[in-house]
């Protein structure tokens, strides 16, 4: 008798443990089935991705030698960006801001051209230029951004030209200050300014961005840079991939009263993925990046939320969340945080969209606004590499007075009087 209980206690301890199992696999299939489900309704916009770097560290911008549809080199494949349901990717044309007063204008052309040549020579992919075109793209939309104003070397003409070519996008700064505007990273020494993290100059770009319908990206600016944008811009602003600082204390992220003004702005911050961004170190998983869209949301609400990840610009990211096909993870653990549809189509591209379009809308209202003539002083970018386009100054010997020059005729004589020596 004590045998049968024993095995009966036995066989409803296994029945509860089947069950308890059963349950638990149901959740993760549901949960799954239901982030599959939204991300095939609302694909994924990607704010910055930065695999046109690794082409050239790579490849030289060669893209005959770059399998672009399956590459264990890189981050970004097509093959793992259909995996990962991505329906958009801003694309970023970058160079090293120590080319600043060197050849970055050049460099950034070629960066745009590789951009331009992948998104156009692979049949899955489609270069676009408008909201519209991004929404209705059936393919992998491609969008062109620029990250780091030492791109358009303190020239408002450099920037038009860069939007006639295609780009929609301008961070205006990176790892250094340009002469207008001041880097979050104090690691370069170029051109250090006290109290002017935003000059005349400064808000001039920012004028024109928001006349040629550019999106102004904040991040990689310093705070004070970005307070001065936020407060200046009549067109709302993105932090293309930036976390939040309350979570993770670098100087990258974005702190809360800075997210207040983004609230206030209409703008957006799309989250990065780096782990010394969400962790402050390299030990980092989906649940510590799902941390920082449930402060977001706290501060500002999931409208002003996306996704800007920065696959193939930094080196290491959260387990789970490797490459481009992992973006799933993330949304299924926000699905298991109570996130609701409505909320996770906004961050994974309705947020995005409605942003880019009322930059649109602004550019539309200003149709009326001449392109800008206004230039930096040559005190702000003085450099040996700059010049000015101006007529020479001949010497005062020359043909224009009149007079012939007096080295032809010394030179006639000391041959005459040779001649004569040797006669």
């Amino acid at each position: 008798m004590l045998i049968y209980k024993e095995a009966s206690i036995r066989g409803a301890w296994i029945r509860w443990f089947i069950c308890t199992l059963l349950s638990l696999l149901h959740g993760v299939i549901s949960e799954t089935s239901t982030t599959l489900d939204i991300m095939t309704k609302y694909p994924l916009i990607d704010g910055h991705n930065d695999l046109a770097l690794r082409l050239r560290m790579h490849f030289k911008n060669k893209l005959s030698n770059f399998s672009i549809h399956n590459n264990s080199n890189v981050a970004t494949d097509i093959r793992r960006l259909a995996a990962g349901h991505v329906g958009g990717q801003v694309f970023a044309a970058y160079v090293l801001c120590t080319a600043q007063d060197k050849d970055a204008v050049r460099l950034t052309l070629e960066q745009i051209d590789v951009i331009r040549r992948m998104c156009t020579e692979n049949p899955e992919m489609e270069l676009v230029t408008t909201a519209e075109g991004m929404r209705n793209s059936a393919k992998i939309a491609c969008l062109i951004s620029i990250e780091g104003g030492h791109s358009i070397d303190s020239s408002l003409p450099a920037l038009r030209m860069f939007y006639q070519l295609g780009v929609r996008s301008m961070a205006l700064t990176h790892n250094c200050n340009t002469p207008w505007a001041e880097s979050s990273s104090s690691f370069y020494p170029n051109y250090q300014r006290k109290n002017n993290s935003l000059t005349d100059f400064g808000k001039a770009v920012v004028n024109e961005m928001n006349r040629l319908g550019m999106l102004v990206d904040l991040s990689h600016s310093s705070w004070e840079t970005a307070r001065a944008v936020l407060k200046h811009s009549t067109a709302p602003v993105i932090f293309s991939h930036s976390s939040a600082y309350a979570i993770c204390n670098n100087v990258r992220n974005v702190p809360d009263d800075l997210l207040l003004l983004l609230k206030e702005n209409g703008g957006l911050i799309m989250v990065n993925f780096y782990s010394s961004f969400v962790a402050c170190s390299y030990n980092a998983n989906v649940s510590i990046v799902a941390d920082h869209f449930d402060h977001i949301k706290r501060v500002i609400g999931a409208k002003s939320i996306g996704i800007g990840a920065d696959y193939d610009g930094a080196q290491r990211f959260p387990k789970g969340l490797e490459d481009v096909s992992k973006y799933p993870a993330l949304i299924e653990e926000l699905i298991s945080r109570n996130w609701t549809e409505e909320e996770l189509a906004g961050v994974l591209r309705l947020n995005f969209l409605r942003v880019f379009r009322k930059v649109e809308k602004e550019r539309d209202d200003l149709l009326h606004i001449s392109p800008s003539e206004v230039e930096i002083s040559l005190s702000e970018v003085n450099n040996s590499c700059r010049v000015m386009l101006i007529h020479p100054v001949l010497p005062k010997s020359s043909h224009r007075n009149g007079n012939a020059p007096l080295m032809p005729v010394k030179a006639l004589i000391c041959f005459i009087l040779l001649w004569i020596q040797l006669q």
